[in-house]
């Protein structure tokens, strides 16, 4: 009578959890804004490059027989100021030829700053303490829509002498924060936009469902519509906001649980594993070895008879050759993991290195146990 009582208890206890909505948490991919989930159409960066001298180098610049197009573009720099250099022969230690690259953002105007990157082309040993000269950056059309000139913060520094050398990260290359001005806009009328569309960084048809529907929601009128796996789009007009950007202020911070796919990631060259959230492993049994195989030179030098007047030293090779195979993992089981923890645990019970748990989870893969996307690096 008294398991029937506890047994009864148990079962009204949940009863009311189900009745008042209070349920055992299941974990779920945490929300993310949609701001960080997809691209607005038209609000995109757009890429500059310019051609430049960088003069103030402690002798570290370009060599002029290697680099004879530093000496052409100086000399065209001094003629325009004012100097004329024609016939003579500059060669100059202190200044480098380099590339200057950097990013439009969107909807930046005309006086506004942004960030530069300068990279040498030419045989320049490092651009630490030299200053870019006024240089146009260009966009995809030819125009220039930016100038830079600026003190360069370098990336590392070298040291060399006859004997040794010592480097820390890359001198040859350097930024300028805020070093470049705006002089030229992109033309862009965001507020003539009726229709609006929403780019989803890793398409998904979970994922964009959902943002369809949290959008709906969140305006309280069907606006939102899913195109395909990778687009959402968005009626302005029936939107009700005053412009597309204030809707977009509405939109860019409503959360989402965007559903991702299985996958496991492994990069041969550092040993490194990634195994996604929704990774699962059917049961399966694993054995692993190790076959080592040595060879080992050791020439004997064999020399003539002492006063021999035609003997010459003769050397002998010797080599030593063995194949070595280390014990290993025995036939283990792996049981089929419903959860990423129990499937780390299943992994780990092998005791192996990583790259060799790379060679098992390629394996697992061929045999048709592992229900994820396999991705080599």
């Amino acid at each position: 009578m008294k398991k029937f009582q506890k047994f009864g208890w148990v079962l009204t206890l949940f009863t009311l959890m189900l009745g008042s909505g209070v349920i055992p948490a299941i974990a779920q991919p945490a929300p993310v804004r949609i701001k960080d989930l997809v691209n607005f159409d038209g609000v995109r960066g757009n890429d500059l490059v310019g051609y430049g001298l960088v003069v103030g180098l402690n002798g570290t610049g370009d060599g002029v027989r290697s680099s004879p197009f530093t000496e052409e573009t100086m000399a065209n720099i001094l003629e325009r100021l004012g100097v004329n250099v024609t016939g003579e022969k500059i060669r100059p230690k202190n200044v480098a030829a380099v590339f200057v690259t950097g990013t439009l953002p969107p909807f930046a105007r005309a006086g506004s700053r942004i960030d530069v990157t300068v990279s040498t082309i030419g045989d320049a040993k490092s651009l630490l303490g030299g200053t870019l000269i006024l240089t146009p950056m260009n966009g995809a059309d030819g125009k220039i829509y930016a100038v830079a000139q600026g003190p360069i913060i370098a990336g590392g520094v070298a040291v060399k002498g006859k004997a040794a050398s010592v480097s820390v990260g890359v001198p040859t290359s350097g930024s300028i924060p805020s070093g470049a001005r705006v002089e030229r806009e992109i033309s862009f009328n965001f507020n003539d936009m009726k229709t609006m569309r929403l780019a989803l960084r890793n398409p998904d048809f979970s994922t964009a469902s959902k943002i369809e529907a949290a959008i709906n929601h969140a305006l309280r009128r069907n606006v939102a519509l899913m195109l395909d796996a990778g687009t959402v789009e968005i009626n302005v007009a029936k939107s009700g906001a005053r412009s597309p950007a204030h809707l977009l202020s509405q939109l860019e911070n409503i959360e989402v649980r965007p559903e991702q796919r299985a996958r496991v990631v492994v990069d041969q060259r550092s040993g490194t594993i990634v195994l996604g959230d929704d990774v699962r492993i059917s049961r399966v049994a694993v054995s692993q070895g190790n076959l080592t195989l040595r060879v080992q030179e050791q020439p004997l030098v064999v020399q003539p008879n002492p006063f021999s007047s035609k003997g010459k030293p003769l050397v002998v090779p010797r080599t030593d050759a063995s194949i070595t195979e280390a014990p290993g993992t025995k036939l283990a089981e792996v049981r089929g993991g419903t959860s990423l923890l129990e499937v780390i645990t299943g992994l780990n019970a092998l005791g192996v290195s990583p790259r060799d748990l790379i060679s098992i989870l390629k394996s697992i893969k061929a045999a048709g146990a592992l229900h994820a996307e396999f991705i080599v690096q």
